[in-house]
């Protein structure tokens, strides 16, 4: 922390996974904007290089690193790179995830399998993983699930996804727990309906426009509407939350 700032980054090392599309691309641009060293992590390494040449181009440094969440030795074989080249690992924004839409009758169980150890299994053993390392250097450091409205309440036809949301969410509190001793906090970003290129078609729908009429805000939310609760989770400003699910959703959970 400098410059008596608290949500300042300068020097830090981030990871951010799934950054290769959506919100995990704009949360590692909104890092390395506010100072940080960030590890772009997801399955597409080639999606990655111009995500990193557009960080470096306002003077902060990013590295693409391969990255399956739901495989242990990819796991370790990526926080063990972003450390080594940017050294002590501060941040991780556990950010990835998919969604499947079928019906609860219809639902395959290698959906459900699938969902579940993207956005659940994922997130635990990088958690895992990341805070090993930090607590064997001994410098703590913060963990942001990205958790969503879905995991405080249900909708249709989505029920692995809303299911690994809210395990996430417990999840979040019980490492939250477990890592407070060591100086590691651990707490939850849970967004409502955000525009991103992946759910553009379907927020522009009939039916996304229906959806919106529910938002007591009246609008989806935007990329950049994430920004202040991700800095503050990820940064010294939150030194005395952890276990802490922070929303940012337009209203539209104080109205279910």
């Amino acid at each position: 922390m400098t410059s008596g700032n608290p949500f300042d980054l300068t020097g830090k090392a981030a990871i951010v996974t799934g950054a290769s599309s959506g919100l995990g691309r704009h949360f590692a641009r909104t890092l390395a904007r506010a100072g940080a060293k960030v590890a772009l992590a997801a399955r597409r390494v080639d999606a990655l290089a111009e995500l990193a040449r557009q960080i470096e181009a306002f003077d902060e440094r990013a590295m693409p690193v391969a990255l399956d969440v739901t495989d242990t030795e990819s796991v370790r074989a990526c926080v063990e790179a972003a450390e080594t080249e940017l050294g002590p690992i501060s941040i991780l924004i556990n950010n990835a995830g998919i969604a499947h839409v079928d019906t609860a009758l219809d639902l395959a169980e290698a959906d459900w399998d699938r969902v579940m150890d993207t956005n659940l299994k994922g997130a635990w053993l990088m958690a895992q993983e990341t805070a090993r390392h930090m607590a064997r250097l001994g410098h703590g450091g913060s963990i942001v699930n990205v958790a969503s409205i879905l995991g405080l309440a249900a909708t249709g036809q989505l029920a692995a996804y809303c299911a690994s949301k809210a395990a996430l969410i417990n999840l979040t509190r019980a490492l939250a727990v477990d890592l407070a001793r060591d100086g590691i906090r651990v707490n939850a970003l849970a967004p409502g309906y955000v525009e991103t290129d992946l759910n553009r078609e379907f927020l522009t729908s009939p039916a996304g426009e229906a959806l919106k009429k529910r938002i007591p805000q009246r609008r989806f939310g935007r990329p950049e509407d994430l920004d202040g609760a991700l800095l503050l989770l990820a940064s010294e400003a939150s030194c005395h939350m952890t276990g802490s699910v922070v929303v940012v959703d337009g209203g539209q959970s104080a109205g279910l």
